[in-house]
């Protein structure tokens, strides 16, 4: 995948300077290319551009699109008539606006069918996402409200700590520790419960 994508934009200049060279007989020198036609497809392109970045397509997609433009428009218009494709209202313009819009909406289609992942729904048990989201209220509610002594003993409560082993870890008598536990539990109570 990854050489395909870098091949693209090579095989989309050969195939754009074959278009617009006109190849001769052998013995006689070639065409080039009409220095209107190479303004018209740098116009085009800055056109092409503005209606992606107007369709709000990602950013990397915008040279391919333009790309699959010019490819629709080498099927459809003679390269010389390529400069009305911008200036004018005859077929030429209107074949380069369909060839936009359909390039458009189709990368938008491809879009919609497969959706990004942020927007994939979380399917884990609902139990836990409800029991993480209660955490993330309390832990908030504790670090406006508790003292840092209290949210270390209610971390580690929450760790399965009994009172016995956070004293000995935070050289504070069991009682003490009891107490700060009773307060700080009925804070967060008080608090989130109104």
């Amino acid at each position: 995948m990854k050489g395909e994508r870098v091949k693209r934009p090579y095989v989309m200049a050969v195939v754009l300077g074959t278009a617009l060279s006109v190849s001769a007989a052998p013995g006689q020198e070639a065409v080039q290319t009409p220095q209107a036609t190479v303004q018209a497809i740098a116009d085009m392109s800055r056109y092409c551009a503005t209606c992606w970045r107007n369709a709000r397509l990602p950013m990397d997609s915008w040279g391919d699109c333009t790309q699959e433009v010019f490819r629709r428009l080498l099927e459809r218009v003679p390269a010389q008539a390529w400069d009305q494709a911008l200036h004018g209202q005859g077929e030429e313009h209107r074949e380069f606006l369909r060839a936009i819009d359909t390039v458009k909406k189709r990368v938008q289609r491809a879009r919609k069918l497969s959706p990004a992942v942020e927007d994939v729904a979380d399917r884990r048990d609902p139990q836990h996402r409800w029991l993480r989201e209660a955490r993330e209220v309390v832990d908030q509610a504790a670090a406006e409200l508790l003292s840092p002594r209290q949210q270390r003993i209610l971390q580690m409560s929450f760790e399965g700590w009994s009172v016995q082993d956070m004293s000995q870890e935070l050289r504070i008598p069991v009682e003490r520790i009891s107490d700060e536990k009773y307060k700080a539990i009925r804070k967060l109570r008080t608090y989130l419960l109104g």
